[in-house]
């Protein structure tokens, strides 16, 4: 696609001037117009997204869709299912809709790597939930310990705690990510190593946080058993490069792939989502595949003006760089859900949170917001004071489950209704009352968007269609901005830094560095030399 500049679009200009008859217009009149809610509300694999209380009018999305099709997304889509070339730094394919895709609609490339894959991850499944597989003394494995950071972490703890419902008792998954000692301590804790297996998630398998942890881990194993020859038992990598998995004496037979065309953040569909497999079963691990899947056949085919995940990306665009919101919070009122905002912090901050597009020019507008939220209704006890009264400019998602995975209707009942009554208050307000002085401080202008996500229900399929709702979302803001979602060259600087860090801390002279971080070396030394705590 030719580069452009995007805000030079007539479409653009045209958005620009919508926006700026719109902002001073008070949202309730907006939102009171006739036949609104079915207007703004679509629905697709049992996920409704109702954006009734947006400050949008039917002219306004409809020069968002045709900007959309300007800059050819639902083209731009096909061809990332079909396997162009959308990493443009790396020069790679971004194919995690083919994970989750029927073999025949697979592209012909990587069909048959990723069918072997699929069936020995389910043989590998199967066999340790019916006990087939055990540890070297013979005793069956009850915890598993998954090894990861990034990507190759917050997709399958996000998952397993949302499908909490589908798990069994045993084996049950833990998750290790933080390189701090009191991760791995309270991780490791009670553990039996005759009875623990340990995953280890890394594609270079040189990550520095996930191979700390994994040799500390190893450590631990060997302290107890004395059995470096049963490791191959107790360990498995996935990773692109099994030379240094088995390096590390992890067994050819427990090595599975993870491909240089599926990124970190977008790789729970592949081997990375073993933990979810052995936690809920390879039924319903495929049940996830075919939920994201229905969501990719739809952002595929369907048009704009219907396309959900076109849609969630559009208003976003509206919201931020037309209506100037600062910071977009994510609301889940469903505790299942309650790290979606950690999860989408990844998923959307680290792949469009950029200021060069792909021709290495600089992003002539804002790209990707400070993404935030919590679990509700907690959070209204918190940070929504800030939302209600707070003078910054906001964008929300609430998002909400109409059915329970439990028999408390009456807490249910409650949890929704504060969750409609967020989103009305915020388009609301309130007028104060008392004396002039009282008043001002109990006035809640409202007159703020939002946009409400209900699951009809949270099962595998619908996790994996709203996730791959939000994937679509990530991919069609940065071909707005016109920058790749796809690398992050962002989180390497720190990387090499601490590289030069570490041994300064130790016993090793430190390297030049900056007079404050000289200054924090020393004095880190002279405390741990202290024993000071």
């Amino acid at each position: 696609m030719t580069l452009h500049t995007t805000t030079s679009l007539p479409q653009w200009q045209r958005l620009a001037a919508l926006g700026a008859a719109l902002i001073n217009r008070p949202l309730i009149d907006i939102v009171g117009e006739r036949d609104r809610y079915q207007h703004f509300s679509f629905v697709c694999e049992g996920i409704l997204v109702d954006f009734s209380k947006q400050r949008l009018t039917d002219e306004a999305l409809r020069a968002l869709c045709a900007l959309a099709e300007q800059l050819q997304l639902p083209a731009e889509l096909a061809r990332l299912m079909d396997g162009a070339i959308a990493n443009t730094t790396e020069r790679r394919a971004a194919l995690h809709t083919a994970l989750r895709a029927p073999a025949v609609r697979r592209p012909a490339a990587v069909r048959e790597e990723i069918e072997l894959e699929l069936a020995r991850m389910e043989g590998f499944v199967d066999a340790l939930r019916d006990g087939r597989t055990r540890g070297f003394t013979g005793r069956a494995i009850r915890h598993v310990v998954h090894i990861g950071i990034g990507g190759s972490h917050l997709g399958p703890e996000f998952a397993l705690d949302a499908l909490l419902a589908y798990q069994e008792s045993t084996p049950r998954v833990l998750f290790l990510a933080n390189i701090d000692g009191h991760a791995i301590a309270e991780t490791l804790r009670g553990l039996d190593p005759e009875t623990t297996l340990f995953i280890v998630a890394s594609k270079s398998f040189a990550t520095k946080e996930s191979l700390v942890n994994a040799t500390s881990a190893r450590s631990w194993f060997l302290e107890r058993t004395g059995r470096a020859d049963a490791v191959a038992d107790h360990f498995v990598a996935i990773t692109s490069n099994s030379a240094a998995a088995g390096a590390f004496g992890i067994a050819p037979r427990s090595i599975f792939s993870m491909w240089d065309w599926v990124g970190g953040r977008y790789s729970l569909w592949s081997a990375v989502g073993l933990p979810i497999a052995i936690a809920i079963g390879m039924s319903c691990f495929k049940e996830m595949l075919a939920g994201a899947h229905a969501m990719d056949q739809h952002a595929r085919a369907a048009p704009p003006e219907r396309n959900l995940p076109v849609l969630l990306a559009l208003v976003g665009i509206w919201n931020l760089n037309i209506l100037g919101a600062q910071s977009h919070a994510v609301l889940t009122y469903d505790r299942r859900l309650r790290m979606m905002p950690s999860y989408l912090q990844q998923l959307e901050m680290e792949s469009n949170g950029k200021s060069v597009r792909t021709d290495g020019s600089t992003v002539d507008l804002q790209t990707m917001p400070v993404l935030w939220g919590g679990e509700e209704t907690n959070a209204q006890h918190a940070f929504h004071q800030q939302l209600h009264q707070g003078n910054r400019a906001f964008s929300v998602d609430f998002i909400a489950c109409a059915r329970p995975a439990h028999a408390h209707a009456e807490h249910h009942q409650w949890l929704l209704a504060n969750c409609l009554a967020q989103s009305e208050a915020l388009l609301i307000g309130r007028a104060g009352e008392g004396d002039a002085v009282l008043a001002a401080h109990r006035t809640l202008a409202g007159n703020r968007p939002s946009t409400t996500i209900v699951l009809d229900e949270l099962t595998p399929r619908r996790l994996g269609a709203l996730l791959a709702l939000y994937e679509h979302k990530v991919f069609c803001q940065g071909t707005i901005w016109q920058i790749n979602p796809f690398d992050q060259w962002g989180v390497e600087l720190g990387k090499v830094l601490a590289d030069a860090i570490h041994p300064a801390l130790g016993d090793n002279p430190a390297h030049a560095h900056d007079a404050s971080t000289q200054g924090l070396i020393s004095h880190l030394k002279r405390q741990t030399d202290l024993g000071t705590p």
